[in-house]
């Protein structure tokens, strides 16, 4: 038996744009992702802070301190709105007994305040 559990979160994080016209995902800036331990193309959850909206997409590089919503998605986020971004991991319940997921705690800058691991 497989169980999923929390890999990876940065926990709220501010959009700094939207791009309705792109073709999906979200661009992150990749020095915060790889410090949050997140992957290139990797898929993942966003949580709206603001207005409850959830949806999934990928990571895609963005520029320094950017966290943009694009494509469709962009319908659910507006600039200035915070959010949860969280990743999985498959791993056996023995595995789970001693997992710690990667948490970047952000400020209202994209900026990274601390990485715990819960």
């Amino acid at each position: 038996m497989r169980i999923e559990v929390l890999k990876s979160k940065i926990h709220k994080a501010t959009v700094t744009e939207t791009r309705i016209d792109y073709h999906g995902s979200i661009s992150i800036d990749p020095e915060l992702y790889r410090k949050a331990g997140f992957f290139p193309h990797e898929k993942v959850d966003v949580f709206n802070i603001n207005n409850g909206a959830r949806f999934t997409t990928y990571i895609i590089d963005g520029k320094k301190g950017e966290i943009c919503i694009n494509g469709a998605a962009a319908r659910l986020a507006e600039p200035g709105d915070r959010v949860i971004i969280v990743s999985y991991a498959s791993i056996s319940p023995e595995e789970a007994e001693n997992w710690h997921p990667t948490v970047a705690l952000m400020d209202d800058k994209n900026n990274i305040e601390e990485i715990i691991k819960t």
